[in-house]
């Protein structure tokens, strides 16, 4: 069993901090934990392997959560104003956040970071706690939202978490798990449905299911996507890499069907993958902590397009990315960076739904941590390269 360092709090300590300022719900088998927390729509604020001695896998933005957001009136805190950023590794978002259709931007407000707000639904409203069993819990919420094109989507949203057993997590990576590999893991059905009584439609902005995971960097954390190889004609641009800038090479390599993101959370960063190019799999390896994260969600055929989150007007508003991957760090020189922390994030299709239609999007997180030489073998399997591959691809 590998335990904390001493740069890393325990998940055990972390969940006491939680309970300390919010309900948290632990769902917990002989192999693992993870912890919920309602208050934050359903949000899975961390997980880990081991829940006496284990790390935990989440980042959690302690100075937030301790503030609180019931007394925000009391506060002028620029963030607090436009996000309640609590962390977690999963957390339920809605898309697009940009562009003509955008969710986070009012009618006639310019893409300005002044200007952009969370919607309450995704942020400070708590999700109703509607069932829950030995290793599952359901959540629901309804709500009201305003799109940039003055669209509102009366929408139901529902969100059920469930622990996964061996049996699973041998299914999704096609191999027989290692007794020298612990490990946790969980799948969300996320659902959005439309119970107003218009259709939505492409023409006055689309919706879509957006699911983000927060983690804690180290230097020795690589992000790892593995993508179809083939034509940019045919299968468009291997990897979108300007969000913020070009990424620098020191911090992205792309090779024809992989590609290599620090997750050190030093330098900000953001990539994307579209639905072309997808294999349905993104991941990390910590090499420090010995540990593989995998992210999956279920592939689904989608006529609209995914959503472009873009800050701009867009020409394409329907051209987005399906799998995303941040990195942590100064927006500016001399600025502190948010976290740090890393992500990884998928999103659903673009949600055209009739009254009383739903979208259905799914996603697995797994963390393994345990003996190198078992961790290859899944390292070779779900990503196509072996941890020296990891290891390695930033000092060739």
């Amino acid at each position: 069993m590998i335990g904390c360092s001493k740069k890393e709090s325990s998940f055990k300590e972390d969940v006491s901090f939680l309970k300390d300022h919010t309900e948290i719900i632990l769902l917990s088998t002989s192999n693992g934990s993870i912890a919920i927390a309602p208050q934050y729509q359903g949000r899975v604020m961390t997980s880990t392997t081991d829940s006496s001695e284990g790390i935990g896998f989440g980042w959690i933005n302690k100075k937030v959560v301790e503030a609180g957001f019931l007394s925000a009136g009391e506060r002028k805190g620029k963030l607090e104003d436009q996000i309640y950023i609590f962390g977690g590794e999963e957390r339920f978002w809605l898309g697009p956040e940009g562009g003509q259709n955008a969710l986070f931007f009012k009618p006639g407000s310019s893409f300005e970071f002044s200007e952009w707000k969370t919607p309450a639904a995704i942020d400070t409203d708590p999700f109703q706690l509607v069932k829950r069993t030995g290793n599952m819990v359901g959540f629901e919420h309804q709500c009201e939202l305003l799109n940039y094109n003055g669209t509102i989507f009366n929408m139901k949203i529902e969100r059920n978490i469930r622990l996964l057993d061996k049996g699973a997590i041998e299914t999704i990576i096609g191999e027989k798990l290692s007794n020298k590999v612990d490990f946790v893991a969980y799948e969300t059905d996320n659902r959005i449905t439309n119970v107003g009584n218009d259709p939505w439609i492409a023409e006055t902005g689309l919706p879509s299911i957006w699911l983000l995971g927060m983690y804690n960097p180290s230097p020795e954390t690589t992000v790892v996507i593995p993508f179809k190889e083939g034509d940019s004609t045919t299968l468009g641009q291997k990897v979108k890499d300007d969000y913020f800038g070009k990424v620098p090479k020191e911090y992205l390599k792309v090779e024809d069907d992989v590609l290599f993101l620090k997750g050190d959370g030093t330098k900000r960063s953001k990539i994307g993958i579209n639905p072309k190019r997808t294999k349905g799999v993104a991941g990390s390896y910590d090499a420090n902590q010995q540990v593989i994260t995998l992210v999956t969600y279920n592939i689904q055929d989608a006529p609209n397009g995914f959503v472009n989150s873009s800050w701009e007007y867009q020409e394409e508003p329907y051209s987005g990315d399906v799998i995303n991957a941040y990195n942590d760090g100064s927006s500016e020189p001399g600025a502190p960076p948010l976290g740090p922390f890393y992500e990884l994030e998928t999103s659903s299709p673009a949600a055209a739904l009739i009254p009383g239609e739903t979208m259905i999007h799914r996603q697995t997180t797994i963390h393994l941590q345990g003996e190198v030489a078992a961790l290859d073998v899944i390292s070779k399997k779900m990503f196509g390269v072996s941890l020296e591959d990891i290891n390695t691809s930033f000092t060739e």
